[in-house]
This record gives C-alpha cells, structure tokens and sequence, in this order.
C-alpha cells in the first residue's frame, strides 16, 4: 500500500508553499511523521505533516514575544504543524526524539540539503541516550495505559503505538547510541528479534495495514507482550544507574548552527 498517494502529495505540498507565504517562513524541511512514516499505517491514517522553518535574521530582532510554532487546523485527515529553527535546536540539545524522528523521516515533502545534513551532524552530537531512554519509556507507558477497549479487546493502533517505542528502546540498548531509526523496518533490523517474535509482528503488521483505525484483536501474541515487558524492564533498571551527560557544551554551537542555517 503506498503510503502517500501522488495527488495527496501535490495537495501537501501545495499547502507548505501557501503556509510559506502566509508565514514568510522558508520551510527547510517537512516530512510525515505518524504511522505512514512508521511502516504501519491503516486505510484511513491521517496525514502527519510535521516541519521545521526559520525566519529571517530581521524578524529575530523584533521587540515582544514571537510565536515560534505554526500550526494549521486539521483539515481532511491533514494536520500540519511546524517549529521554527532555534526551538528545534533548543529541543534537540535537551535530546528531544521528536526532533531526531523527524530528521530520519523516509516520506519527505521539503528538504534543503544543506540544512539538514548539518542538523543531523548537531543531533547526532547532542542526544544523550537517558533522555531519549526516558521519553521511549513515557511513550510506551502511556500508551499501554490506554491499549484495551470497553470490551477489553486490544485496540491494534495503539498496539503499535507501544511496540514501536519498545523496539526503539531494544535498539538502542543493544547499539548504546540514542539515535534509533524512525521507520519500523529499520528498528526491526537493529533489534535483532528471533524468529518466533519477527513471525507475530509480521502477522499483526499485515492485519494493522487492513484494518480500520479503530481495529481490535483479542490479545497480543505472547511473544510480542514478553518483548514489550522485558525492554521495559531492562530500560528502567538501565535509568536508574545511568548517568545523564552534559549538553551545555553545545550551546555556542547550536548558536553557531542557528545563525549559520538562517542566512
């Protein structure tokens, strides 16, 4: 199933260019970001447009508080939202993920090269696997929190919406890097995953992709629920004795970067 259809393409695009000239924004990089983006959207997913712009040098000299998120209604399944370069950087040097997935994104709408090849250079120095360690975790708690329906059925999207976290967090406690890859197949390969767990996600893929958004299934394969308590387990045993790195030493080259990058 192609996850991005050519005339919903050219209707993305169309909606970046006018948010350029409704914004007077240079958009350097949009990209879809949920589940179509993950390898495992259904039908009906939305549309998960999420990109990062900068402003002219001018506009940073203003007076007053200025925005620095653009945000458009969600509109036909298309929901649009961006944040300005320098709260990208801000949040990439506290190791937010969001900004990390976004750069590693394979469904892209926009890029300029340059930028962005210099702000996966500065993420790949910046993220610190605690934080990121901590918001897999958070991610995939919150989620299990929410798995079952009325019925106590498990509602498929959300079981993804735990596994892809999980395999995040597996990922990178067998790399020891706070990187891990964005697309589902990718976390998969580095996960190294035995042949009973691969077979059920397989089989639970397939049903994601042709099922509604609201699909359910009466319980989680056993080996897929193991995976999903083990890596928990591990990551909060692995938190509470890591230390967490310094990143104040990447200030001045954020500062750098965002000065750079605005021109």
């Amino acid at each position: 199933m192609q996850p991005v259809s050519d005339a919903m393409r050219a209707t993305i695009e169309n909606r970046l260019a006018q948010i350029e000239t409704e914004e007077g924004a240079q958009i350097i990089l949009a990209v879809e970001s949920g589940s179509r983006a993950w390898g495992f959207h259904s039908p009906d997913s939305d549309y998960d447009v999420r990109f990062i712009y900068k402003r002219p040098i001018e506009w940073h000299y203003r007076l007053g508080t200025k925005r620095d998120v653009i945000e458009r209604p969600i509109d036909n399944e298309l929901d649009l939202s961006g944040w300005e370069l320098s709260k990208a950087l801000t949040l990439t040097l506290g190791s937010n993920a969001v900004v990390a997935e976004w750069l590693q994104s394979p469904i892209v709408y926009r890029k300029d090269a340059r930028s962005v090849d210099a702000l996966q250079q500065f993420a790949r120095a910046a993220l610190e696997r605690k934080s990121v360690t901590w918001h897999y975790v958070n991610l995939a708690q919150r989620q299990i929190d929410r798995l079952l329906d009325d019925q106590g059925h498990v509602r498929i999207k959300r079981y993804f919406y735990v596994l892809r976290p999980i395999l995040a967090l597996r990922w990178m406690r067998l790399a020891d890097a706070p990187m891990p890859p964005m697309h589902m197949r990718a976390l998969r390969d580095g996960a190294e995953l035995d042949a009973v767990t691969s077979d059920a996600l397989d089989m639970l893929t397939e049903q994601k992709m042709a099922a509604k958004e609201k699909g359910t299934v009466e319980a989680a394969p056993h080996s897929l629920q193991a995976l999903v308590t083990s890596e928990m387990a591990q990551a909060r045993q692995w938190l509470a004795t890591a230390p967490k790195a310094d990143a104040s030493r990447l200030w001045e080259t954020a500062s750098r970067l965002h000065y750079d990058l605005s021109k």
